[in-house]
């Protein structure tokens, strides 16, 4: 048998030996982390420089953060089966608030997922971006596109702080 194959499988049974939701374990703890870098991104980055962005063409510091806040609220309630959205926007304490409100409503979902429900299916739409009317896929792939969203986010936004001196919570 290949040596990946084997080292994969035995990697799989070692972590199923850990816990018994392996998926759902390692999606939390991604999903942990970048919240947290978020969160401290948000904090750290001043009230005078919400507004700014690095070229005329890319949003402002505030409008991302919003972007992430409502992206998140959305594809969550979609996965607790209810169609409500958070509306973010507003001065940095606003949007903080906004940003932590809407990992605070993630966390309900993200922290009972099972490895079980986490293969059940879910509208398309929900996703971030949103598959066409009537496709599905698993409750797991929309959370990680929440976790990739947010990555992707985070990454643009470190060069915002860095253009004002500031170190992203990452290589701090």
């Amino acid at each position: 048998m290949d040596r990946l194959v084997v080292a994969a499988l035995w990697a799989a049974c070692a972590l199923s030996a850990q816990t018994a939701n392996p998926l759902s374990t390692e999606l939390v703890r991604s999903y942990d982390r970048i919240k947290g870098f978020l969160v401290t991104m948000a904090e750290k980055m001043p009230a005078e420089d919400y507004g700014f962005q690095p070229t005329p063409d890319v949003e402002t510091f505030a409008r991302r953060v919003a972007h992430i806040a409502n992206a998140n609220y959305r594809t969550c309630a979609g996965i607790k089966g209810e169609n409500k959205s958070l509306g973010a926007k507003g001065s940095k304490a606003e949007l903080v608030k906004a940003l932590k409100d809407s990992f605070e409503y993630c966390d309900g979902v993200f922290h009972s997922l099972t490895d079980e429900v986490a293969l059940q299916m879910a509208d398309g739409r929900i996703s971030s971006p949103p598959l066409a009317p009537g496709e599905k896929q698993s409750r797991l792939s929309t959370l990680w596109n929440v976790v990739r969203h947010s990555n992707e986010m985070y990454g643009y936004m470190s060069v915002y702080l860095r253009l004002k001196g500031i170190v992203p919570p990452s290589s701090e």
